[in-house]
């Protein structure tokens, strides 16, 4: 394929824009690509796009107080503008505010990975578990007993089941 802007070298920068919903596409020779900075020079970064969705994420959502963090300093405001935290200790400080945007963006707001194949189907068994012992957890806070029940026995069956695989 040819530059589209001098037509006479090889294109080996392909550039796809999307502005308002309209597409465009250039290809572009190095020599070509270099004269075009502007095009190439975007702000893209994943820290702006975070910070974009978290701007987009909470101006509908309601206000959640989050204190800064006690580590660095950092508040949640700066974080929304730098997409990028202080310390290790920040995403702890601002779950609250978090967790509803992971979960509106992946569906779910614990990681849904690949099981590792020697892991084999304990790691699943042992997911499940724990999945069910939140469950019962919240059915009895609300006193759901006889859903309560039906957790524990699920729950009972499941750790049955592995002793027997270790066995």
């Amino acid at each position: 394929m040819l530059c589209d802007e001098c037509g006479k070298n090889e294109a080996k920068v392909h550039v796809t824009q999307i502005i308002n919903g309209k597409k465009s596409e250039n290809h572009l020779c190095e020599e070509c690509a270099k004269k075009n900075q502007a095009i190439l020079n975007s702000n893209f970064s994943m820290e702006n796009l975070f910070s974009a969705m978290l701007n987009n994420a909470f101006s509908t959502t309601a206000y959640i107080p989050v204190k800064g963090c006690d580590i660095c300093g950092m508040t949640y405001e700066e974080f929304k503008k730098t997409g990028k935290f202080g310390c290790s200790h920040c995403i702890g400080t601002f779950k609250p505010k978090l967790m509803p945007v992971v979960k509106s963006i992946q569906g779910y707001d614990v990681h849904r990975g690949k099981i590792p194949k020697r892991a084999g189907g304990t790691y699943k068994v042992q997911k499940d578990i724990e999945r069910l012992r939140n469950e019962l957890k919240t059915a009895i806070e609300q006193e759901e007993y006889e859903r309560a029940a039906n957790l524990r026995d699920e729950i009972r069956g499941l750790e049955n089941n592995i002793r027997k695989g270790d066995e």
